[in-house]
């Protein structure tokens, strides 16, 4: 019930457009430290990040020196009331270390992402780093790719059916980051906000926090980790029962990626979460969902949750 309540929060955030929920610190840090090349002489831009509370600039701001970066940038969104002039409290800052005076400029705008004074510091930079409103999404990381920029930034899991995203992974141009789920432990949230299920507690600090097991980190930031086989132990031949084939497509189904069998060559429709260990050099991505008559994949006139058709390079 817990799982299926902090879930529902995030669900009804996304349908109302509420989208303040920021990461903690011990997340950031949790994620951050598989890629402790990939800052070295780089312009980071958190593009939701208010520089006094984003646990995002806090970050880098404190590893400015060890990552090696050029240059750090933060800008925040201040929501226009009743349409009147737009609100000067929307900033952004620039810090290029402790020797250098941070840089603080005020927006005309209100610092939305798609504006485009957000756009003109986003073209400055290497690589954006935050954790985007979830209703916008498939937009943010669109904006981005249209930019050709590097990123890590946390979102939804269902965010992997998104058309968008998922043809990003399909042609190897984004991926999950190390934590999924329970390795992202939760939120802050405001006062404001209804507090659903058991998983919520209050902190230290006395911040709201909301744990979810329903969220992931898409990067296109090289990752060792994903170059790593997936340790296939099954067998398809002498356990056939096990694995049923598709009505509409000539596939069978594998309800768990630990359930990979390691002697079948053809097409197999996995769960959405196989991509948390999917390496390229071992299997293709072949298609999402379908099956030949564009309709979801069935088994005996039942449809299991998404599933990714993929093959077993190792075997062709």
């Amino acid at each position: 019930m817990a799982r299926q309540a902090t879930n529902k929060l995030l669900q009804k955030a996304k349908k109302s457009k509420s989208d303040e929920f920021y990461t903690q610190l011990c997340d950031i840090e949790s994620e951050l430290q598989y890629y402790p090349n990939c800052f070295i002489n780089k312009v980071v831009y958190c593009n939701c990040d208010d520089p006094q509370v984003s646990n995002f600039f806090r970050y880098f701001r404190d590893n400015f020196q060890r990552l090696g970066l050029r240059k750090l940038i933060a800008s925040c969104y201040r929501e226009v009331e009743n349409n009147l002039q737009a609100n000067q409290n929307a900033y952004y800052c620039e810090y290029e270390g402790d020797n250098i005076p941070m840089h603080i400029t005020q927006f005309a705008g209100n610092g939305d992402f798609r504006s485009t004074e957000c756009i003109a510091l986003l073209q400055q930079a290497d690589v954006v780093v935050t954790n985007p409103p979830f209703s916008l999404f498939r937009e943010f990381v669109t904006q981005i790719v249209h930019y050709n920029k590097q990123f890590l930034v946390i979102g939804n899991v269902n965010a992997i059916t998104y058309k968008e995203i998922f043809d990003l992974i399909q042609k190897n141009k984004a991926w999950l980051g190390v934590n999924l789920g329970r390795g992202i432990s939760g939120f802050i949230v405001p006062e404001h906000y209804d507090l659903y299920g058991t998983e919520v507690r209050i902190n230290e600090n006395g911040q709201r926090i909301i744990s979810t097991n329903g969220c992931l980190w898409l990067t296109n930031l090289e990752l060792n980790l994903r170059h790593k086989d997936i340790d296939l132990v099954k067998e398809y031949i002498g356990n056939e029962d096990k694995y049923p084939k598709y009505d509409n497509y000539d596939g069978i189904n594998v309800n768990r990626t630990q359930d990979i069998p390691r002697d079948y060559a053809g097409l197999m429709g996995v769960p959405i979460t196989f991509l948390h260990k999917y390496n390229p050099d071992q299997f293709e991505i072949v298609r999402f969902r379908k099956g030949d008559d564009d309709k979801d994949l069935r088994i005996n006139g039942k449809c299991p949750y998404f599933r990714i058709l993929i093959k077993n390079k190792r075997n062709i």
